[in-house]
């Protein structure tokens, strides 16, 4: 069988890394998938997400002169259909972007850890960063603005209480 970028195939995982997952593709071919093309977030170990005779979808992303695949996960996963403003299901059946959050990688970047095997990749929103497109430039600028003013005027009114010795005579814990 004659592989193509972009094609997405089934494989099975081979061999695990610290770099990065082998699959087997069938016919005496194989790629491997880059600790980075995993998950859509933060991969810290592989082992957490992959295992060693799993059956995995994996998208080809480059093939290079000498015939090596480079292989990705996250680039199969399915992305959802129209624009539902970050509102999907995460994990457990939670509405919401805070679902992704709940169980999601370290970065919480809307990632569900989805699923109660340690390889199943779950879920991505991959409309999060969209849920507040109406607003221009200009405005999510000034509302940042006068959210880190206030901030800022929080921190310095609690700065001056510590120095004056706070509430409790000077004891500040």
């Amino acid at each position: 069988m004659a592989f193509e970028v972009g094609q997405i195939v089934e494989g099975k995982v081979t061999g695990i890394m610290n770099y990065g997952a082998f699959v087997n593709l069938g016919n005496g071919a194989s790629g491997m998938v880059h600790i980075s093309e995993i998950a859509p977030t933060f991969v810290n170990e592989i082992k957490d997400h992959l295992t060693v005779g799993q059956e995995v979808k994996v998208k080809i992303i480059a093939i290079d002169e000498r015939g090596k695949i480079g292989l990705s996960i996250k680039q199969a996963l399915p992305r959802p259909q129209g624009n539902n403003n970050g509102r999907g299901r995460g994990a457990g059946g939670q509405t919401g972007t805070s679902a992704g959050r709940s169980r999601g990688g370290r970065n919480g970047a809307g990632y569900s850890g989805g699923g109660t095997s340690a390889g199943n990749p779950g879920t991505y929103d991959w409309n999060r960063s969209r849920q507040n497109t109406s607003d221009s430039f200009d405005d999510m600028l000034s509302k940042f603005m006068a959210s880190s003013d206030e901030k800022i005027s929080g921190m310095k009114k609690d700065n001056r209480r510590s120095r004056r010795g706070g509430q409790n005579g000077g004891n500040s814990w």
